[in-house]
């Protein structure tokens, strides 16, 4: 009985050292194969994650939205009478008081000029003034140009593009210009007007502010 006790005992610890013997090879095989270097077990040398340099993109534009920030509200109409009571400047800055009562800065090209060459901007769907009134003066309705200072300021009923016409600028007195009774007191320009549209015009981004 003793010796089948021994015998028993003899074999489950030879059993003992074989599995752990065939476990150990069969890590050391998964890990370094069957090289006795065992290369494929030695730390791997790994590089740095590459550094990306910043961005550089360009500045963003301002949207239009923005940009009508920085200027000032005034009506279409009562910017003109600015102008030409500051004397009709084609060059020179003139003053004028914005709708909320802002001392405001504009020009003639700037400001002054898109209000009769530009479309929709009287009323929706409204012909640019300079659409009748053109540089030909053949064809202008009452031979005014409308389109230039130049054609401006020689007024209308103008014999050719060298002649001085009819001044409708009231020679810089804003209530007793001609362009003043059109655009403000009768309101029949630009063409098509809606009788029911604000005297003086659309409140408009212009100029800008000098407080």
């Amino acid at each position: 009985m003793r010796d089948d006790f021994q015998k028993i005992l003899y074999g489950v610890l030879i059993g003992f050292v074989v599995v752990l013997v065939v476990w150990i090879g069969y890590v050391y095989v998964a890990a370094c194969g069957f090289s006795l270097g065992c290369e494929r077990a030695a730390a791997v040398e790994r590089t740095p994650i590459p550094t990306l340099p910043a961005a550089t993109l360009p500045a963003p534009k301002p949207a239009e939205g923005q940009a009508n920030l920085t200027k000032c509200r005034v009506a279409a109409a009562n910017l003109i009478g600015a102008w030409v009571s500051a004397g009709y400047p084609e060059t020179e800055p003139f003053p004028f008081t914005d709708a909320d009562g802002v001392a405001c800065q504009g020009t003639f090209a700037e400001d002054v000029a898109p209000l009769f060459v530009e479309a929709n901007l009287w009323y929706p769907g409204a012909i640019a003034c300079s659409t009748c009134h053109g540089s030909n003066l053949e064809a202008a309705s009452a031979q005014l140009d409308l389109s230039t200072y130049s054609g401006i300021v020689a007024g209308s009923r103008r014999a050719s593009e060298s002649a001085q016409g009819t001044d409708i600028l009231g020679g810089g007195v804003w209530e007793d210009s001609i362009l003043y009774r059109m655009l403000v007191v009768d309101k029949t320009m630009p063409f098509g007007r809606p009788p029911d549209s604000p005297p003086e015009g659309p409140v408009i981004p212009a100029g800008t502010p000098q407080e």
